[in-house]
């Protein structure tokens, strides 16, 4: 994948990311007992965020000082 394509993936998986923190955020508010669905969520949201953290690496190395 190229930079651009990276970028526009990037910004997808963000907003997906925040859309789950919504979700998760209204089905607790509401009082929901469906645990396991709020435990999906929250895992689908963990993998989200490793994607996330894996194409920033890729975008922006480290740099050895």
């Amino acid at each position: 994948m190229n930079e651009q394509e990276l970028l526009k993936r990037l910004e997808i998986l963000r907003t997906e990311h925040r859309d789950l923190d919504a979700a998760i955020a209204a089905l607790s508010d509401a009082g929901s007992t469906d645990q396991m669905q709020i435990a999906r969520l929250k895992k689908r949201k963990l993998r989200l965020k490793d994607n996330i953290a894996m194409i920033e690496d890729t975008l922006l190395p480290d740099i050895i000082a």
